[in-house]
C-alpha cells in the first residue's frame, strides 16, 4: 500500500503540472487524492496496525492542517477587507512617486517583500505583496517576473528570524543555532534576493506610470490597517517572549477587525462578517490537499528515507539537494525527519540548511505557501509559466545556499 500511495502523490504532482492542459482544478485533484491516501490507510492499513493508530495519525495531521488553515483564514480576510476598501492600492499611489523604471521598481518590490516578511509571516507579506502588483496596470509577462521575485523574496525574508520562519523555529528550538548564529544569514539571503531582481529586470526597459492624484485613505480603513499591523507586531511578540500560538494571536485579532468593523461602519456595511466570504477558499483546499498528502507521505516513512542520502553525499552538497527537495515535499515535515534523524552537522552546515529548507520551496510554485497564495491572485502565474523562471531561480538558491554556507563558515571559524 505505501507504494500505492507514493504513486497516487506522484499522480497529484502531474495533475497540478499539467492543470491548464486538463482543465481540472488543482484543488480538486489534491483534495480527491488527499483524502483518497488516508482512506486507503484505513481500509488497508499499512505495517498492519489498527483503525485507532491510523485515527490517531490523522488527527496529528488535522491539528496542524487546521492549524493553518484558521491561520490563512484570519490574514486573508484581513486582506480582502483592507482590498476592498482600495486601502492596498491607495497607499501604493501615496509611496511611489508619479514614474520610476520598471527595473527600479523590481528592485524595489524584492526589497519590500523581503523586508516586509522579515517581521511578518510569509502567507501575510506575500498576499500584501502581490496586492501591490495586481493593482498596477502592468502587461502579463512583467506581472509574472514581479510575482516570482516576490514569491522567493518572502521565502528568503523569513529565514534569519525564529520568528520569520517555521523550519527556523523549528531548528533554533532543537538547539543546532542560536539567534545570533541565523543573522549571518541576513546578507546572503538579501544577496540572492537582489541577484534575482537583477536577473529577471535583464530586458525591462519601460516606465511605470502610477496615479499622480490617489484617493485620500479613508480614517476607518487606517483604523483597520491598524488593527493588522498590531496583530502582527503581536503575533511576534507574543510567540516569541510567551510561546503563545500565532493562530490564536491572528484569530483575536481577526475578531477584533470584526468588532471595531461593526462599530465603525454599522450603517454602511451591518455585517462585516461579510468580508470573510471574499476569501480565495479554493487556495484553502489546495492546501488541505496537499498537507493531507504531505501527511500521508511521512506516515508512511518517505521522508525518514531521505536522510539516508547523508550516507552517500557530502553533508553541504546533501544539504543543498534537500532544500531543492522542498519544493516537491512540504519542508515542515522534511525538517522534523531531519532533526529526528540526529544527523551530525556543524553549526554552518545547520545554518545553511536553514536557508535551505526555507528557501528551498521557491523553486517550484507549489514548494512554498507564498507560491501558492500567489498563484491564486496572479492568473499569468501558473505551475508552468512559474517553471519558465526556474533557471533564474536556481542561480540566485544556488547562490544564497554557498554564500550562506560559507559566510557562516568563515564568521564561526
Amino acid at each position: 500500500m505505501a507504494t500505492v500511495i507514493l504513486i497516487l502523490a506522484v499522480l497529484a504532482l502531474l495533475l497540478v503540472i499539467f492543470e491548464d492542459v486538463i482543465h481540472i482544478n488543482k484543488a480538486e485533484t489534491t483534495l480527491f487524492i488527499g483524502t483518497l491516501c488516508w482512506l486507503i490507510a484505513y481500509l488497508f492499513p499499512i505495517d498492519a496496525v489498527n483503525a485507532e493508530h491510523t485515527t490517531h495519525q490523522l488527527n496529528e495531521n488535522l491539528l496542524e492542517i487546521a492549524t493553518l488553515w484558521l491561520f490563512l483564514t484570519a490574514a486573508m480576510t484581513f486582506v480582502a477587507y483592507l482590498n476592498s476598501k482600495g486601502f492596498i492600492s491607495n497607499l501604493v499611489q501615496h509611496l511611489l512617486p508619479n514614474s520610476m523604471h520598471e527595473r527600479s521598481f523590481m528592485f524595489l518590490i524584492g526589497l519590500f517583500a523581503f523586508l516586509f516578511s522579515s517581521f511578518a509571516d510569509n502567507v501575510t507579506s506575500t498576499l500584501v505583496a502581490v496586492a501591490v502588483i495586481v493593482s498596477l496596470d502592468l502587461p502579463p509577462k512583467q506581472r509574472l517576473k514581479y510575482a516570482t521575485l516576490i514569491v522567493f523574496a518572502v521565502n528568503s525574508g523569513g529565514v534569519s528570524l525564529i520568528t520569520g520562519d517555521v523550519t527556523t523555529l523549528m531548528i533554533f528550538l532543537a538547539g543546532k543555532v542560536s539567534i545570533a548564529d541565523l543573522l549571518y544569514l541576513v546578507l546572503p539571503s538579501l544577496t540572492a534576493v537582489m541577484t534575482l531582481a537583477a536577473l529577471l529586470s535583464i530586458n525591462l526597459k519601460g516606465q511605470l506610470h502610477f496615479s499622480s492624484t490617489p484617493k485620500p485613505i479613508a480614517k476607518n480603513d487606517k483604523i483597520i490597517a491598524a488593527v493588522f499591523l498590531t496583530t502582527i507586531l503581536c503575533t511576534l511578540v507574543g510567540n516569541a517572549f510567551f510561546q503563545i500560538p500565532p493562530v490564536l494571536t491572528f484569530l483575536f485579532g481577526l475578531s477584533c477587525m470584526f468588532l471595531i468593523g461593526q462599530y465603525l461602519e454599522h450603517s454602511a456595511h451591518p455585517d462585516v462578517l461579510h468580508y470573510i466570504r471574499e476569501i480565495e477558499f479554493e487556495t484553502l483546499l489546495f492546501f488541505l490537499g496537499v498537507l493531507l498528502i504531505v501527511g500521508m507521505l511521512k506516515e508512511i516513512g518517505v521522508l525518514t528515507q531521505l536522510t539516508e542520502i547523508y550516507k552517500v553525499l557530502d553533508v553541504s552538497l546533501a544539504n543543498y539537494l534537500l532544500g531543492m527537495l522542498s519544493a516537491i515535499l512540504d519542508n515542515v515535515p522534511l525538517t522534523a525527519a531531519l532533526l529526528k534523524a540526529d544527523i551530525n552537522m556543524t553549526t554552518s552546515n545547520w545554518l545553511a540548511l536553514t536557508y535551505a529548507t526555507g528557501v528551498g520551496g521557491s523553486l517550484l510554485i507549489i514548494g512554498s505557501a507564498a507560491g501558492i497564495i500567489a498563484m491564486s491572485k496572479v492568473k499569468e502565474l501558473t505551475f508552468m509559466s512559474y517553471l519558465s523562471m526556474g533557471g533564474y531561480l536556481l542561480v540566485a538558491y544556488s547562490l544564497g545556499y554557498w554564500l550562506s554556507f560559507f559566510t557562516a563558515e568563515y564568521a564561526l571559524s
